[in-house]
């Protein structure tokens, strides 16, 4: 599954939990990942798409990477939580 999101692309997200959806967010892509390039073995294509890396918005001085991860079956996972992504224009 080839990835429609690029570098430097926004988007807004809510991590969704038994509980209730977390607040919406922002972040803005710094890098987009194939499991190989995550040195992954051909046996993980089954599960996973590709990986994004992103800063949450806004940047702060000590902002660490969030890695989104895609899956085959179309769903998007942060810190193994299912994730609602809307990219922004």
């Amino acid at each position: 599954m080839q990835s429609i999101i690029k570098v430097g692309q926004r988007f807004k997200f809510t991590v969704l939990t038994d509980d209730a959806p977390s607040e919406q967010r922002q972040g803005v892509v710094i890098r987009v990942l194939s499991n190989q390039e995550q040195g992954l073995g051909l046996d993980v294509d089954q599960y996973m798409s590709y990986w994004i890396e992103a800063h949450e918005l806004p940047e702060t001085e000590s902002s660490t990477a969030l890695v989104f991860v895609r899956s085959t079956d179309g769903r998007v996972y942060l810190d193994g939580k299912v994730t609602d992504v809307t990219l922004l224009p």
